[in-house]
């Protein structure tokens, strides 16, 4: 069993590498680092995971161009029912563009219908708390991002119960297509949702997952739950 990260020489704010080694640590699968000059293993070889983390604004054209050759790849992997997990900024890499205050545009990877507005001079920095609905899985989180993003007819990858969705006029946070899932959700959110945590590795073919620290992960989430649902926290920072 394999999981393979993403380019975390540049896919690597906030923490967000954790995701990777808390499920491998909970199910004894191999780490594999693909850095941006690498052909990614998951072209070749049977990976249960594939993980990309946020970046910079200017890393997210970086990854753009490395990631470009091989996205009829994750397409296939993506049909295949292949796991695939994507956080922060780099969902915006898959959108059709990011355009900025002034106008401009930068081009992407155009597998989502979706594009992303940015304002430099406007960080939005919150919680979240949000539900991985097919699943009865509440999902707790943060974000810090310079945009948001925009679309139609996309399926989300949770419902926002608590902080903006994909943008704050949505409840829909995230994208998923099959078992490629996308966030904005930042840090370590892995191993802040246990069961979260738990569902991944049943996609990944672990009949009965057991987390590493698994008794002190669900109490953590469990305290952090009940604060996130407290109806006089402040959300928007």
């Amino acid at each position: 069993m394999k999981i393979e990260v993403l380019y975390p020489e540049l896919c690597n704010l906030y923490g967000d590498l954790a995701n990777a080694k808390y499920l491998a640590r909970s199910c004894g699968a191999e780490l594999v680092n693909t850095a941006l000059a690498d052909q990614p293993r998951f072209l070749t070889e049977d990976v249960s995971m594939v993980y990309m983390g946020g970046t910079t604004e200017r890393g997210q054209v970086i990854v753009r161009d490395a990631f470009a050759p091989y996205l009829e790849g994750l397409k296939e992997r993506t049909e295949a029912g292949g796991l695939t997990l994507i956080t922060g900024n780099a969902m915006e890499i898959f959108g059709e563009y990011i355009e900025d205050e002034d106008g401009s545009r930068e081009a992407m990877l155009n597998l989502f219908p979706l594009y992303a507005d940015r304002h430099f001079m406007n960080r939005y920095n919150s919680l979240y708390l949000g539900r991985l609905e097919a699943e009865d899985i509440s999902i707790v989180g943060f974000k810090s991002q310079f945009g948001h993003s925009y679309g139609v007819n996309v399926e989300p990858l949770f419902q926002t119960v608590r902080g903006a969705g994909i943008n704050p006029a949505e409840k829909a946070e995230g994208v998923r297509r099959n078992n490629l899932m996308a966030t904005y959700l930042i840090g370590p959110l892995v191993l802040l949702n246990p069961p979260f945590a738990k569902y991944l590795l049943r996609l990944m073919g672990v009949e009965e997952p057991v987390l590493a620290f698994e008794e002190a992960a669900m109490d953590v989430y469990a305290h952090r739950l009940e604060q996130f649902s407290q109806p006089d926290r402040g959300f928007i920072y």
